[in-house]
This record gives C-alpha cells, structure tokens and sequence, in this order.
C-alpha cells in the first residue's frame, strides 16, 4: 500500500487552476501507479520494448477481436431462415433464438462499472472472448448430432431421396401414408429435437455472457493509456474496423449457404436439389465454425497484455484526471473538502469503493435520477426505435428477400451485406463529419436528427408498394382473377395416395400454378434430363396438368424478382439516413445529464436498448411474420416451420412495423427540439449576465460552464 503524502501544487497552465493533487493522483497522471498485488511500481517492467505494452498494438488487437466478435453473433441473422427449415423453426422462435444472447449480456452489463478498476482488464476480455468462441462451437453442436437432412421425408432411407415417394401412386399399389404427426415420431427423434434447440439457447446466452467486457473493457483500456490527443482517433479506428463486422457476417452467410448443409456427410447417389429450391438448406453451421476460429485466434494476444501500462512518450498529463480535478476544483468553492469527493464523483467513480450490495442499492436511484432528464429520456425513446427497426430488419430482412422475390439465402445475405451495412457505416461517420465540422450545438443536433429521421421515414413509403401477391398454390391459396387450379380437374388426385405432409413443390409454367408435390399434380413419371454439370428435374403424366405436363421441379418464379435492386437501394439509403442521427443524438446524451452521471448515463442507455429494442424486436417482428403464413408444416405433433405466406401481407406487416418505428423516432426527436427551442428562449433572458452560452457548441473543451451540462 502507498503512504500517503502531502499534497502537491500543480500548475494547469492557461487554465489558470491550481487545485490540489495527491501523490497517488500524480503517479496516475505518470502512469506509475500501483496496482493491487503488485509490490513495486510496474513501472520499470512497462518501459521493456515489448509489443504488449504498446497501446497502438492493443487498439490493432481489440479491432480485430470485436470485428470477429461482431461477426459471430451476426452470423445466426445471415442465416435465420436456413437453420428454421433445418429445426422447424416459428418465426417467432427464431426471433426469440436471435434476441436470446441480450440476455446473459444485459443482466452482467451494469456490472461492469463495478468492477472496471478491480479487475485485470485484457485478461477478463480475453476469457469473455473464449466463452465467444466456446459459444460458436456450441452453435455448431446440432448439426453433429442431428441425423443427416432428408428434404423428402417420405422416402426410405435406402432409397434415393424424391424418387417414387413424392409421385402419383394408386391407393392400391401404394402403402398408407404415415403422417408425421403420427406414431412415427419417435421419442427419440422428439428428444433429438429438443436437445439442439435447448443447444442453440444455450450457446446464444453464451455469447451473450461473453461479449459483456469486451467493448466497455477495451474503450476504458485504450482511453486510460493512450495520449489525450491520440485517444479519440485510436477509438474512432476501433469503431471504424468494428462496423465492418455484420457485413462480413452477412458475406460469410452468403458463402456458407451455397454449400449444402451435409457436405460433410453427402448421401451416396448425391442430390439433386438446387440452391433455388425452396427445400435447400445451406452449411449455416460452418460460418459458426469459421468465426469461432477467428475469435478464439483475436483472444490470444490479451492474455500477455499487461494490467497497467505507461502511457505514449509524448503523453504530458493524463486528461481524463485532470478534468476530473479540474471540475473538482470548481466546484469545491462550495463545499468542504470532505464532502465534496462524495457528492461530486458519480456512480462510475465511487463503485470501486463500494461492496456489490451497496453498488446494488446506490444503482437504482442514480438510474432514476438519470431518467428525470427530458432530454435524456426522449433522445434514449428515439434511440429505441431506431434499435427495435436496426434489430428486425437485420433478423428477418434476408427471409423477407427470400420469400417476396423468389431470391436464394445466399443472394440474400450478399445483398444485405454489400449495399445496407456500407450505407450505415457511412451514414454514422458523415453524421459525426457534420457534428465536428460544423459544431453543431444542441438545437442543431437535434434539427440534423430530425432531418434523418424524416428522410428515413420517406425512403419507407415506396416499399409498401414493390413487391408481388403469392402466386396460386392448388389447394391453398387462391389469388382472385387468377385462373383455378384443382377446380379445373376435379378428382384429378382422387386415386393418389398423396402423403400429407410431403413437400416437394412443382410449378406449371403455363398457368402460373403450384403444387405441393407431384402427387398432388397427379404426376405419374420423373424424368431427370443432365446437361452441364447440373440436372434438371422433371415430371410427367400429370392428370391435374393441361396436356399431362411436363412440369418442372422447384416453386414458381415470382414476377417480381426485378424489384429486388431498387428495394435494397431504398433500404440502404433509408438505413443511411437513421445512421446519421447516431453521433448528434449520443452527444445530446452527454449534454443532458450531470458531468459526474456521464458515464453511467452511457451505459443505462446501452442497456435499455437492449431491454426495449434488442430483446423484444425480433420475437415481435418473428411474430408478426407468423400471422402472414397460409400454409404450415407439422412434424410430430407440433406447428413447425411456414411453407407458404401471404405475400402481401407480408410486406404490410413487415414495412408496417418499420414504418411504426420510424413514426416514433420522429416524433421523439420533434419534442426534443421543442424542449430545446423552449429552454433556448428560457435561457435568452440571462444573455445580459452571461452572454453566449446558450449556443456553445457541443465539442467545446474543459472550459465550458456547468449550466450548459442541462441541455
């Protein structure tokens, strides 16, 4: 333990404050200050020429692991219709699936400012991004102990899959049919089932767990020992790298998914489905297996970081202190230098001196201390519904492509991860260009929120209108004007013995029809005609058909297809717009609390994003797509995954809760300029007694006036 000595007089230089510093402040200004556990100053060990105490290494470090990071809990989002039609998933449960791993991360979160200052910190982010990696292979679990994919499941298992099962049998000739639903559900194949799902829970909360102290951890590592002037690029290069993250995601996703899912136990007589059949399912495991990988190899380097390091060589003070001290030494005019410590150091100050109990009862009334701020409060509500549309668009968006364009999985995610991610990425630095150019003050701010809130809701009117109605499915859904399907022969399929729960669509060209299986055509005959490395299914002698067919394999192609391009441009640039308010709406975060509450102010906001957007959003949005279906799949007793939706419906409901977001985020940051423009004119009546302070822009320095941290 240090001695303590008598305190010091340090010149601030144009500040013009002298205010009081103890020795163990100076040694943390130096960065000499000793840690618990050690017995001498880590000092002469830092100065070593070793790549571990260089904090540039450790900002190129953490961008990499949260790039890797990021990548593997976006990944399941690239491929959340894949792993549905693989576990006959709901929507709602893969929704559920998605949000799962905000749970572990936000019941640890708020204790991170606990225990930032007790803790080996490159340590502790090194373990939580094991448990990353240790979650990923753990995603990876249900495809190893699932039995192989079997896209028809009427065909024995020593009979090549689509062959006779799905065709027109006699009743006579053909055995009874045995629904799924029925006693050929094993308990086994239910218990199987259960476990994989439960697996995937598992994992997610995993991750969760996991990715707790990476970001707060390393932003808190970086900004304590890197240079005051150099602290702000090295974090703006953190963020920059990181945002790359769900792109890759989505690309991987979109690599992954060309390859089927068992190419690592293909059947013997191969496949003969394509990447365009609404049957095939992709390799999503293996993009879990990838990143995996690639976190556990980024996790490496932080178990030989250092807990302290000395700051850069042309590092003078360590600003964050000196601020501390300086606005300490403000204040201090009015209280006793006993009590001013206790009521001046916010939450994230005092938790190191605080026990968990004590750190559990002062929480609550700072967080509702925090949230009696009008502005605080709005700009957190618009934050929220920006979230909750940024959470189901990036869950559902790429099932969406799929079903309303007739697009594959993979084309999907490339789409996504080529055109929506970059315009975010540069919505957000072009919004914090403008903050820092034009020195936006706070009633700017808030103008340049509600512009790209605005544009943002504008760019989601015409996507009301660009897509298509389902096509016609015999027996199904019929869509009015168009022309009949079964009714056109009746009995066609009488003298099938068509099994239930078979899918295995066929498409008549002439007409625009599809049927469930060829069976349900009335197809007597498959015919497979090779040409060029593929094969293309066909089937004839079909009763239900005009002229017998032949009809090809596969559903029908959608008319709309040719819309996909100017859907994802308006989407893109819609997800442009919301990114902009990002940097002006956090700097009014910062100006709408007390100095001391700054810190916890950040991290309540990250985790009512998480409780009100992150969480419930893709289990509400997974709902609403839900109530689209007109055509569900049962296995063994239970509602699985949706075969067919109601197209239409489809796009109301999904550009409906979108634009119900956007609604809010608008109208939120409507009332914040009001507020603002009200406090503005409030405060123009004491310009005599102090001119100028109430348009002080937002990135103005140490200088600024404790009334102006009231927005």
């Amino acid at each position: 333990m240090e001695s303590q000595q008598p305190p010091e007089r340090i010149a601030m230089g144009p500040v013009g404050m002298e205010p009081q510093m103890t020795d163990k402040d100076t040694k943390a200004m130096m960065g000499t200050e000793d840690t618990p556990g050690d017995k001498a100053s880590p000092d002469s060990q830092d100065l070593r020429p070793s790549v571990f105490h260089s904090i540039k290494f450790f900002v190129l470090c953490h961008s990499l692991l949260q790039l890797a990071q990021l990548m593997i809990s976006g990944y399941l989002k690239s491929s959340i219709s894949t792993v549905e039609k693989r576990f006959g998933l709901s929507s709602q449960t893969s929704g559920l699936l998605a949000a799962f791993n905000e749970v572990g991360n936000t019941t640890l979160i708020v204790f991170v400012s606990y225990f930032g200052s007790r803790v080996h910190r490159p340590r502790l982010i090194g373990c939580g991004a094991i448990l990353v990696a240790l979650a990923g292979l753990l995603m990876t679990l249900p495809h190893f102990i699932s039995e192989p994919y079997h896209y028809d499941r009427t065909s024995p298992g020593d009979m090549p899959q689509d062959f006779e099962a799905s065709l027109c049998l006699t009743t006579t000739s053909a055995p009874a049919p045995t629904p799924s639903n029925g006693s050929s559900c094993s308990s086994y194949t239910e218990a199987q089932h259960l476990a994989a799902v439960g697996i995937m829970f598992m994992a997610q909360t995993l991750l969760g767990v996991g990715s707790v102290p990476i970001q707060p951890f390393g932003i808190s590592y970086i900004d304590d020992f890197a240079h005051g002037n150099n602290s702000p690029l090295y974090l703006g290069i953190l963020f920059a790298v990181t945002m790359m993250g769900p792109g890759m995601a989505y690309g991987l996703g979109g690599l992954m998914l060309r390859l089927y899912v068992d190419i690592d136990r293909m059947p013997e007589g191969g496949i003969s489905l394509t990447s365009k059949d609404p049957r095939w399912v992709g390799a999503w495991w293996l993009g879990f297996l990838i990143s995996a990988v690639a976190v556990a190899l980024a996790a490496t380097p932080y178990f030989f970081f250092p807990r302290e390091m000395a700051k850069e060589k042309d590092e003078l003070h360590f600003r964050r202190r000196v601020l501390a001290i300086v606005s300490k030494g403000k204040d201090s005019s009015e209280q006793t230098p006993e009590e001013s410590p206790k009521k001046q150091d916010g939450l994230a100050q005092i938790a190191p001196d605080l026990t968990v109990v004590q750190f559990i009862k002062v929480f609550p009334r700072v967080l509702l201390r925090t949230l009696r701020h009008p502005i605080f409060l709005l700009v957190v509500l618009s934050q929220v519904c920006v979230s909750s549309m940024v959470a189901g668009m990036a869950t559902f968006l790429p099932k969406f492509l799929e079903r309303q364009f007739s697009i594959t999985a993979s084309y999907a995610n490339m789409l996504i991860g080529c055109l929506s991610i970059p315009s975010a990425i540069v919505g957000i630095v072009v919004g914090g260009i403008l903050v820092k150019r034009l020195h936006l003050g706070p009633m700017r701010c808030s103008v340049l929120c509600l512009l790209g809130a605005l544009f943002c809701l504008l760019f989601t009117l015409p996507l009301f209108f660009m897509g298509c109605p389902t096509h016609q499915i015999a027996g199904i859904f019929h869509r009015p004007g168009s022309q009949p399907g079964l009714e056109s022969f009746p009995g066609c399929m009488e003298p099938c013995a068509c099994p239930p729960d078979d899918f295995n669509p066929v498409c008549d060209p002439s007409t625009g029809v599809e049927y469930l299986t060829p069976c349900h055509a009335g197809c007597t005959t498959r015919v497979v005609q090779e040409a060029l490395n593929k094969s293309q299914v066909f089937y004839t002698n079909c009763s239900c058909v005009a002229g017998g067919g032949p009809v090809p394999a596969g559903s029908c192609d959608s008319a709309c297809s040719h819309l996909v391009l100017p859907f994802m441009l308006l989407i893109s640039l819609g997800a442009a717009m919301a990114s902009v308010t990002h940097t002006p709406s956090f700097m009014l975060i910062l100006r709408g609390v007390k100095k001391e509450d700054k810190t916890l102010a950040v991290g309540i906001q990250f985790m009512l994003l998480r409780v009100l957007a992150w969480m419930p959003s893709p289990v509400i949005h997974g709902s609403a797509i839900d109530t689209t279906c007109v055509h569900w799949d049962w296995s063994c007793g239970r509602r699985a995954v949706c075969r067919y939706y109601d197209h239409d419906l489809l796009r109301t409901r999904f550009i409906g809760l979108q634009f119900f977001f956007k609604t809010g985020s608008l109208a939120c940051f409507a009332l914040i300029m009001a507020i603002l423009r009200q406090q503005g004119k409030e405060e123009g009546t004491k310009v005599v007694t102090c001119p100028g302070l109430q348009q002080q822009p937002l990135m103005s320095g140490p200088e600024k006036k404790p009334e102006e941290s009231r927005v």
